[in-house]
Order: C-alpha cells, then structure tokens, then sequence
C-alpha cells in the first residue's frame, strides 16, 4: 500500500523481539553519544530509554562539564566527560576518545542534544566511518547525511536514522514544506539513497528501509515536547542492544515510543506530560505486548 503497513500490536505480537535474556551481558552494551554544556539532559532521555527497554549495559559520553552531575542523577549509567568546543558542544578532537569507548558495543546513539550542526557532521564523522555495529543517527546528527546521503551505504555500519520532517528534509536539500507534504515518499527515497533505515516522525510516523515501508497512527500531540526524540532514539537503540534487526528496532521503538505518548496523555492529560515522564511506561507496554 502507498502508506506503508500500519503498525499495531497484532504486527509487533507476530514480529516478536529477541527473548531478552536474564544476564545483562546478553542485553547489549550500547554507547549514547550526547548532549551539550546547554542540553545535558538528552543524553541522559536517551540512556533511560534504552534501559526501560531491557538494555543491559549503557554507557554515556558527554560534555565534561556535565558529567559528574549526570552520573549521580543516573547511578545505573557509567557517564564519560569529554572536552567540549567554546561553545559547549562537544569537541570534535575528542573522536578518538569516542571511538574507543564504542569498541566491543552492540550499537551507538550519535546526536541527542546535539546543538550545532557543523560540530555534529565533524564528529559523527570522524567516529562513524571508525564502526562496524549499528549506528543510530539522531536529530543533528544527520547533518553528516546532508551533504552526501550515499555515502551511508559506503559505511561498514549498519545505520538507523531517526530525524524529524525538518531533518529529513534536509538530509535531501528540499523544503520543509514539500517533504511534509509527502513524508513517507520521502522517507523512503532516503531510506534508498542512504541504504539505512529511516524512522520519520510526524502527526503520523512512517518507517523506511528499501522498499518497504511501515506507519505508525499511534501517538498524539503532546509527543510534540521537549526530549521526545531523544527518548525514541534511545528506545530503537535499547531494543537493537537487545538483538533486534534495525528494522525491528525501529518499527518496535516507533510505535512504543507513540503507545507511550498516549499511555501518559490518557492518565495525565493530552497536553502537558514530560519527556522524562515517557520512559517509566515502557516496562509495562513491552510486557502486554510479549506476553
């Protein structure tokens, strides 16, 4: 169909994840590569994500500055310092410090929180290239896609982008206006000429990888906060920890991501819940969902 397959719980319960596993050795070690001296907190959205997903071990790399304070504030995390430019963000001199603490891990998170698009390209690739597990590229950090999105099938990763309409349509050089107004067509042409998997989110969010595609219709307007994003690439990114396939992660971690949403907007109220609050439903979706 034009739209993709519709996303619900009949398709996931027939799509089951990988059985997690008792050992959090066999859950993944996944690296979330975040943050800024101005958004400490994404990284942070990103790392409980994949955790209340069932990731097994997760370390987090951010700005210096904010490194000890995130540490307390997340005792289950192991949080690395690295040095950030003059502006907060982080230096892209340190990618060989970043480069090393992705060895041995089953998929990086490279962009929550991620400020300026010129820091965010130089980094991603200096380390990227570097990397053989899944790649989840996130929010600023697909301006490394934007100036050559064929370069991505060249890389030895397997990548997952997960970009808003704005993202996608600078990933391809186009305005905003003419992506949203076909946004699955155009998330499958950068799925295409990327060769990665695109997660796209909108008022409807579609999944593109090759030539299929899938749409999530859960969901609701107050997803449209702060940090929202960033909890959804921690959730692909969790899940891929767990032995999901990339389409798998981010077919399961866009609509758990949506259900979530509406989880919250049914107890709390359409409007008004909290990014942080999104993860602390997880646990319980996942468990109605694999039971």
């Amino acid at each position: 169909m034009p739209d993709g397959r519709l996303v619900d719980a009949d398709l996931l319960r027939d799509w089951p994840l990988p059985e997690p596993g008792s050992d959090k050795e066999e859950r993944g070690r996944l690296l979330v590569v975040g943050g800024s001296r101005d958004t400490p907190g994404a990284g942070l959205l990103a790392a409980e994500a994949a955790m209340r997903v069932g990731a097994g071990k997760v370390q987090l790399v951010t700005a210096r500055s904010c490194a000890a304070a995130l540490a307390v504030a997340a005792p289950e995390l192991m949080v690395t310092g690295v040095g950030e430019d003059a502006d907060g963000n982080l230096d892209p001199a340190e990618a060989e410090q970043v480069r090393d603490c992705a060895s041995g891990t089953s998929a990086v998170l490279l962009g929550p929180g991620f400020m300026d698009p010129d820091a965010a390209d130089e980094l991603v690739g200096e380390v990227v290239p570097a990397l053989e597990c899944t790649v989840v590229i996130d929010a600023l950090a697909s301006a490394y896609v934007t100036g050559d999105p064929e370069r991505m099938g060249r890389l030895a990763a397997t990548v997952v982008l997960t970009v808003n309409p704005s993202e996608l349509a600078a990933c391809l050089g186009l305005d905003e206006d003419e992506v949203e107004d076909d946004l699955a067509g155009h998330a499958a042409v950068l799925a295409r000429r990327t060769q990665a998997v695109v997660v796209c989110g909108g008022p409807v969010k579609f999944v593109a990888h090759a030539d299929d595609l899938w749409r999530v219709e859960a969901g609701n307007a107050g997803l449209g906060t702060a940090g929202s994003g960033d909890v959804q690439a921690g959730i692909v990114t969790g899940l891929l920890g767990r032995g999901a396939s990339a389409t798998q992660a981010a077919v399961w971690g866009a609509y758990l991501h949506a259900a979530a949403g509406d989880a919250l907007a049914e107890r709390v109220g359409p409007v008004g819940f909290l990014a942080r609050e999104l993860p602390g439903e997880l646990p319980a979706l996942l468990a109605v969902l694999t039971a």
